[in-house]
């Protein structure tokens, strides 16, 4: 975990009464990684995507999207961002072969101890999937910031290079902060055995406990999202902890899937203050977006892009929207689907891999605004997205 979360614990013990010298580092994260130099600008769809940035505490893939791995070169040095006091191996800046497969980095803590690994993958960009059927589950054993571990499902699919493409992040990295050897059905987004057809996803809302509730964020909603989760965002900005969308080179139409949903018996807001008469409901909703600005800058629409979806299109970068108007109550799987209303987006852009389809699922639709019911409970299952040719 980064210092900023560590310190939320670490202020628990802040009546110590004597002073010790600073303990050696236990951290070992790689916090960015970059490609240099113009010649191998030749690979990339845009330069934009030679950097990676705000790399997660638990993330364990770092992917670059190539034009080709054919004609990739097979001398590419990476440069690396660590924690503080740590090392990395291979060297940092050391020129690596793509090519052949994911290439594994290892980074060593300060204090000699903890390590971390990184798995650096070139991937050809690919057309996206157009049906997810939820059937690909790993499971992790994460630790917390007390030095326990949880353990998480995390959703995949197989990309055309045979190799595993984690597309789908969730809300429970943020969840785990606040709890220690729980089991991926003890948090808000978790895999089913008995789906529509397999397996299926399971999003339901739960308490954040005490400490949720002393930082106004008591509940935490079920949620999965084709995207990335950045858990160093959660307590300063959660909102931009959700990052929203993967790249597209197809343009969509209508997007359909199957739900079973139950709202939780008492709705409440951010202070846990129930609001009469007011019944929780679900959220599916997708964006097509330009993930570029016009200065060439890397976009992504985050929690803070969406609070309103109505005047989402106001957004010069924003292309289509597609919303589920009503999710009904039932114990039964029914089908959902909905139209991406907006402008098309220009042809040489989507070809070149230029925007996003943000994708997102939510058993409490203000839930980011820590509104809801505890119990909300939101099922979903193959989900299918059409394209014009």
């Amino acid at each position: 975990m980064r210092k900023y979360i560590i310190s939320i614990a670490l202020c628990c013990c802040s009546l110590t009464s004597c002073i010790k010298d600073e303990a050696p580092n236990k951290e070992c994260d790689i916090e960015s990684v970059w490609i240099e130099g113009e010649e191998y600008q030749q690979y990339f769809y845009r330069t934009n995507e030679m950097r990676k940035e705000s790399i997660g505490s638990i993330d364990t893939d770092i992917i670059f999207s190539v034009r080709s791995l054919i004609s990739l070169s097979k001398d590419i040095p990476l440069n690396f961002k660590i924690t503080e006091g740590a090392t990395i191996e291979p060297a940092n800046g050391s020129k690596q072969d793509f090519t052949k497969g994911p290439v594994t980095y290892t980074v060593t803590a300060e204090d000699g101890q903890w390590k971390r690994t990184y798995n650096v993958i070139f991937r050809e960009a690919a057309l996206p999937a157009s049906k997810y059927s939820f059937e690909n589950v790993e499971t992790r054993r994460e630790r917390t910031m007390f030095y326990q571990y949880n353990e998480i499902h995390y959703f995949y699919e197989n990309a055309s290079d045979g190799k595993e493409d984690y597309c789908w992040a969730t809300g429970n990295p943020g969840t785990a902060l606040l709890m220690n050897d729980a089991k991926p059905e003890s948090f808000p987004t978790y895999s089913v055995a008995k789906g529509k057809e397999g397996k299926g996803v399971c999003l339901n809302t739960q308490s954040a406990g005490a400490m949720g509730e002393a930082f106004n964020k008591p509940i935490a909603a079920g949620s999965l999202f084709l995207g990335k989760f950045v858990t160093e965002y959660v307590m300063a900005d959660p909102l931009k902890a959700t990052q929203f969308g993967v790249p597209n080179g197809r343009e969509p139409v209508r997007i359909t899937g199957w739900y079973k949903y139950k709202p939780g018996e008492k709705f409440t807001d951010m202070h846990m203050k129930e609001i009469p008469n007011r019944v929780d409901e679900a959220s599916i909703y997708a964006v097509f977006y330009r993930n570029t600005d016009d200065a060439g800058n890397t976009y992504v629409l985050d929690g803070h892009s969406v609070e309103d979806l109505d005047k989402i299109l106001d957004n010069p970068l924003v292309y289509k929207v597609a919303r589920v108007k009503s999710l009904p109550a039932t114990d039964t799987w029914t089908q959902w689907e909905m139209f991406f209303e907006g402008k098309d987006a220009p042809d040489d852009i989507v070809n070149a891999m230029g925007c996003n389809l943000a994708l997102v699922f939510s058993s409490s639709k203000s839930g980011a605004q820590f509104e809801g019911a505890i119990g909300s409970t939101l099922y979903i299952d193959e989900v299918e997205v059409s394209y014009e040719k």
